[in-house]
């Protein structure tokens, strides 16, 4: 019979964990920065990948996330502001589950092409304060991503409203409240995607905007 690890085996298997953690999230931030991109754009992309690539990581963040609740309405830390979901904790604990046996997966890549078309849709709505994938003068994600470059296997399209950090905007789309089909979740753990473009800026009506389009391949124009 193995004997159970004793306690300063368990504390360094703890460490090896965090470590291995950090060294993902510097590698992966690391790689948006050569590309040009370290403002909140890069950084939504740096947890897309840390999402992706260690799961168990995002386990532990949504669990923390879920302690903010108050009914169906959370607060974020050092805001008064209650935020109204539709689903309250209940998507929160099944993202939970779907991220406690995801397997890990390939990062994504930086696609500038990607980001110009994701960018379109920021400008449009910004300014309009509308919401939705097909903006008002940008068109569809795949009219706007095929401006910028051609496409191969696949597009997606994932866009979040409201948050102004990276960690809090990649949870909103991980847990996708009122979304039947968790589109946005699918989105960032499809495993077929390789590459993706984030651009990110105001929107008159929630504040932030970011829009992520995802490839399973792309060349730029």
């Amino acid at each position: 019979m193995k004997s159970p690890p004793d306690r300063g085996e368990e504390e360094g298997n703890v460490r090896n964990r965090l470590l291995t953690a950090f060294c993902i999230v510097y590698v992966l931030f690391t790689a948006v920065a050569a590309n040009g991109e370290s403002n909140l754009a890069g950084q939504v992309l740096v947890e897309i990948n840390l999402a992706r690539t260690n799961p168990t990581a995002y386990v532990g963040f949504l669990r923390q996330f879920r302690t903010q609740f108050q009914g169906k309405n959370y607060r974020q830390p050092g805001s008064p502001v209650l935020i109204q979901t539709t689903e309250g904790v209940r998507a929160v604990d099944e993202a939970i589950r779907v991220l406690s046996r995801q397997k890990p997966m390939q990062p994504l890549s930086w696609s500038d092409g990607l980001a110009a078309a994701a960018a379109e849709l920021v400008e449009d709505e910004g300014e309009s304060g509308e919401t939705g994938h097909v903006g008002r003068t940008s068109g569809s994600p795949q009219e706007r991503i095929e401006r910028h470059g051609k496409w191969q296997g696949r597009i997606g399209e994932s866009i979040g409203y409201g948050p102004d950090k990276a960690r809090a905007m990649v949870m909103q789309l991980i847990v996708d409240d009122a979304v039947p089909d968790r589109g946005h979740r699918k989105s960032i753990l499809t495993p077929a995607f390789r590459t993706a473009g984030v651009a990110c800026g105001p929107h008159s009506r929630y504040g932030t905007i970011c829009t992520i389009d995802f490839a399973a391949g792309f060349r730029d124009r």
